[in-house]
């Protein structure tokens, strides 16, 4: 059976997004909650990007001496990944695949330093729990997860966004809410409406 490619876009907009060029995810600097984050550790270890998108906070690990695993199912924002990887002479090791199913990508674990920036807030019920299984399963005992969610909106589009008290509830089982920030940083475009962005750190136990 043919593929329906306007289907294709509603269940996963983010091939067309990056091939039209609006994607205001995407930023030039990382974030400083990624910069803080990593910076905490004593010496730089395996980080894993989920969601890595054109690669920004996965190159800028890997240009401190962290081993780094970028993934991503939009093989177009890979490309401009490994672009980004070359130019700045780093390397990222890059995989196309679900990131609710990370535990199949054959990518190893025991990464101490995970990163979301803006991927759990958008996923359904089910793709939540999946994600958060195969984010468990990756990491290593005391690993930290930064995670960049907007709040569930009122009004505007985009992704449908998490409550802090679902991120605890879902990740409660295995990880702590170390601290929630508002992002001040963020510039949301007026379409998401009044969603604020903001950004969790969690630490599995162990």
């Amino acid at each position: 059976m043919a593929r329906d490619p306007l289907r294709s876009a509603v269940v996963n907009p983010y091939p067309l997004l990056y091939r039209l060029g609006i994607t205001p995810w995407e930023r030039e600097q990382p974030p400083t909650p990624v910069v803080e984050l990593g910076e905490r550790y004593p010496s730089p270890g395996r980080a894993l990007d989920i969601g890595c998108g054109t690669g920004r906070d996965a190159v800028y690990l890997a240009e401190r001496g962290w081993t780094v695993t970028g993934v991503d199912s939009v093989a177009q924002a890979l490309d401009r990944a490994r672009e980004r990887a070359a130019h700045a002479g780093v390397e990222v090791r890059w995989v196309n695949g679900d990131v609710t199913r990370l535990q199949t990508l054959e990518i190893g674990g025991d990464y101490e330093l995970l990163i979301d920036r803006g991927c759990f807030h958008g996923l359904g019920d089910d793709e939540r729990e999946r994600c958060v299984r195969g984010v468990t399963e990756v990491a290593a005992p005391g690993a930290r997860l930064a995670l960049f969610a907007f709040q569930p909106r009122r009004l505007g589009l985009g992704p449908r966004g998490v409550t802090s008290e679902e991120i605890t509830r879902r990740f409660g089982a295995e990880w702590d809410l170390a601290s929630r920030t508002l992002d001040v940083e963020s510039r949301p475009p007026r379409w998401v409406g009044d969603a604020k962005p903001m950004w969790y750190e969690l630490q599995r136990r162990g």
